[in-house]
Parts: structure tokens; sequence; C-alpha cells
């Protein structure tokens, strides 16, 4: 049995340890509002970093907002090696409560607002974090993909979706990373899984990046 790398390269060039930080639950009850010590929430962020951990993943819809605020207070400017993640397309009406919304300009005034709440110039990971129904996947992926061509963007990747959506995302924009949920007790997304190791040449138990495809794994995923 080969020995699984400690670290991977996301998107051909950005190198994240497998360990990173889901910052979904540093809000408040339901994902929704304030913490309720906003302090601790920053300081287990930098702990989290000073731990090792250099991949942070949050999302706008986590408050909505508050996550990415208390990211971009506790730990801007970042080091060298830190890569955030972020999300967009998903709007909150009220704890644990969630909406997609892929319209254009919505995820075109998010990626501004993502940007401003974690100082950033350039978001090195923008995932959309559902795909609208409602909305055709290429309007939304093409206005990320301006986006990206303006600088604002480093890479693109998906959240929860299934292999024929994947397929289709890949003809509009260079999809460099898949988020969803899966773990020892939810494997309702093994074709993914199984998808990405068939293009990747991936083994069961290691993940090898090629041609600019990786994969980021959740236990948990909303």
């Amino acid at each position: 049995m080969s020995e699984i790398a400690k670290t991977f390269q996301l998107g051909g060039d950005l190198e994240v340890r497998r360990l990173g930080f889901g910052a979904m639950r540093i809000v408040g009850d339901g994902v929704w509002g304030e913490p309720k010590d906003a302090e601790n929430s920053k300081r287990v962020l930098r702990r989290a970093v000073e731990l090792g951990v250099n991949f942070i993943d949050t999302a706008d819809a986590y408050g909505p907002a508050v996550s990415e605020r208390l990211i971009g207070e506790a730990l801007a400017p970042y080091d060298g090696g830190v890569v955030i993640a972020t999300k967009g397309g998903l709007t909150r009406q009220g704890p644990n409560r969630w909406q997609p919304v892929g319209r254009a300009e919505y995820l075109v005034q998010q990626v501004e607002m993502s940007l401003r709440f974690l100082k950033l110039e350039t978001i090195p990971l923008w995932q959309l974090h559902r795909i609208d129904p409602k909305t055709p996947v290429e309007e939304s992926l093409d206005a990320v993909k301006r986006l990206q061509h303006q600088g604002k963007i480093r890479h693109i990747g998906l959240s929860e979706v299934k292999v024929p959506e994947i397929e289709q995302a890949r003809k509009i924009v260079p999809i460099v990373s898949v988020q969803n949920k899966y773990n020892l007790s939810d494997r309702a997304h093994e074709d993914v899984v199984d998808y990405w190791g068939l293009w990747n040449n991936w083994t069961e138990i290691s993940v090898k990046q090629s041609d600019r495809f990786d994969r980021v794994g959740a236990a948990e995923s909303v």
C-alpha cells in the first residue's frame, strides 16, 4: 500500500493539506446570525492555522456573510500558504433555511461582497454552492467565468452535484473541485467519487491530481 500524500495541488498550483477547516459552524445556531462569542470564533480560526491547517472553507450564505467576515477579521492579511475557498449561490430565509439563486447578476454581486468580507483581491477557490433549477447553469457559470477572467476568482468548483451536472459544467468552464457530502455513513455520491477516479487515475485510497482536477470532500456539507 502506497503512503497517502499529506498535501495535494488544488487546481494545479495551490498546495493544500488534506485536513482543512470548515467554517460553517463559527456562526450562530442554524448557521444563522452572529455567534455567541465572535472573539472565540476568531481564536479558533487562528488556532487552526497555527496547527498547520492551510485550507479554510466557507460560504457567503453562512450567517449569511458572518463566516466570511470573521475569517477576514481573524486571518487577513493571509499567510502565503493559506488558501481560502468560498461558495455562492444559496440565499437564506432564516435558521436552517436555504434557497438556491443562480442568476448572473446575483452571483456577481455575491463575489464582490465575498472579496470585501474576506479582504481579498482574488478568491483562490470559488464554488457554486448549488445549481439553481430555475436558472440555466450556463448563465451562472458564464458570469463566474467572466469574474475569473477579471482576476477576481482564481479557480472554480462545484458543490453538491451529480455526474451529469459536473460534465455539463466542464463544457462551460474548467472545474477544479467538487465538494459533496460523503463519509463513512453517507455514500450517496459514490458515483461522483468513481467518476473523478476514472478521470484522474485515482486509487481507492489516494488522490492524485491530474489535468487540473481535484476533489475537496466534506463530512458535512451545506
